[in-house]
């Protein structure tokens, strides 16, 4: 396989990968209050989740700024908590703001997961001479993977809504409820080293 091949596959198996499910979880109660019919709404929060985890996880791979990859690990959790009790303030499915907190919130959180996003491929860069491409291919092949999550999440949420009329907004409640209990899970996980 081609190096761009290679790369592009590792990014997409990364966020594909149930070891890295913490990644999912945030993409599940972040996308979890849309449907198929808000698919605009939804291409500008992916969009900004997007550029929040690309800018961080090409100023860490190049090693223009460094985090400590244990607090990184504590924080992605963090970020399912707070989005997931962010799902909790949704009344109505209207969406009428133009510029929703939870847009920022995935720009904000995305800075976050791209720093653990990068702890994987500058494990795996080696000897690259150039890590340009590499970065740039990896980086595609999580957006592939994140569109397939977020894809099959749509799928769920009709299933559930749509076809055996579940009211969405306790579907939502529940599925941002459920995250959140794994999360904290994870929170206690990573928390407790750190301590010692």
């Amino acid at each position: 396989m081609d190096e761009v091949g290679m790369y592009l596959n590792l990014g997409f198996r990364h966020i594909m990968d149930w070891q890295a499910w913490d990644h999912i979880l945030f993409v599940l109660v972040l996308t979890i209050r849309y449907q198929w019919t808000d698919w605009k709404k939804l291409l500008v929060l992916i969009s900004a989740f997007t550029i929040g985890h690309s800018i961080t996880l090409a100023l860490s791979t190049l090693n223009w700024i460094n985090f400590p990859t244990a607090l990184i690990e504590l924080l992605i959790p963090v970020t399912i908590v707070f989005t997931a009790a962010s799902n909790y303030w949704v009344k109505t499915f209207d969406f009428r703001s133009k510029y929703p907190l939870i847009y920022f919130l995935a720009l904000f959180f995305g800075l976050i997961h791209g720093l653990g996003f990068s702890t994987f491929l500058k494990s795996m860069l080696g000897k690259e001479d150039s890590i340009l491409a590499p970065l740039f291919t990896f980086n595609i092949g999580l957006e592939l993977g994140q569109l397939l999550v977020v894809s099959i999440i749509l799928i769920i949420s009709f299933i559930f809504v749509s076809v055996l009329k579940v009211n969405r907004l306790r579907y939502v409640q529940i599925g941002s409820g459920i995250a959140m209990a794994f999360a904290f899970s994870m929170v206690f996980d990573r928390i407790v080293p750190l301590l010692k």
